[in-house]
């Protein structure tokens, strides 16, 4: 039986930053399956198209499936490497027309006046609690009568060896409703359980998902 060797505070720290993921995208040939998160597939398969964002877009799997089902959409990471990759997914897919790329960091980005009908992040997990301040951030480029998903990973039970820091980034839904400002209605809260396979070892994971819609300035 191969054991995963716990991370090293260096290397937790580079998961959280760019250089670490610069590198981990330049390393391997694939890091992700390509294929829409679950949660996304289930929540926006019934809006009506227009305009999203996908921050924390990394290969572009999400992205590349907005763009099939009728929206203009834009992808953003603070990879480079990673952003790189994604157009080069976008144009082999045919999608590239409808897709452009933004290079920021979620911590401390800003919407600098855009919005969107749709902004969705999944699996963006910074540290010590961070994601709620970047839960406000998200929120702010949602338009009047748009919608805001985020989702990520719940703390869980696991005989994986996580490192304190990994542990501090998971993140329950209703952790995020601080950031949440005033004039969204919220449709979801919850953990919605998710089954994974790795290595032949079958894991039961949760994904803490939070839906809220913008109300339009009239309250509607």
């Amino acid at each position: 039986m191969t054991e995963h060797q716990p991370l090293s505070d260096e290397e937790t720290a580079a998961m959280f930053e760019p250089h670490g993921w610069d590198d981990r995208y330049a390393g391997q040939e694939q890091v992700f399956s390509g294929q829409p998160n679950v949660q996304l597939v289930a929540e926006a398969a019934g809006l009506t198209p227009g305009s999203a964002l996908d921050v924390g877009c990394g290969e572009g799997g999400d992205v590349i499936w907005l763009a099939r089902q009728g929206w203009t959409v834009t992808g953003a990471d603070f990879s480079a490497v990673g952003l790189a990759r994604a157009a080069r997914h976008a144009e082999q897919d045919g999608g590239a027309d409808h897709v452009d790329w933004w290079q920021i960091d979620a911590r401390v980005f800003t919407a600098g006046g855009r919005s969107y009908d749709l902004v969705t992040s999944h699996y963006l997990q910074p540290p010590d609690g961070g994601m709620t301040q970047v839960t406000r951030r998200l929120a702010d480029a949602v338009a009047p009568g748009g919608h805001l998903l985020i989702v990520g990973h719940a703390p869980m039970r696991s005989s994986a060896p996580l490192t304190a820091g990994q542990r501090a980034a998971m993140f329950y839904a209703k952790d995020l409703l601080p950031g949440l400002p005033d004039g969204f209605d919220v449709l979801a809260v919850e953990q919605r359980p998710r089954t994974l396979i790795r290595g032949g070892t079958t894991i039961h994971a949760a994904d803490s998902t939070l839906l809220a819609c913008r109300r339009h300035k009239n309250g509607r």
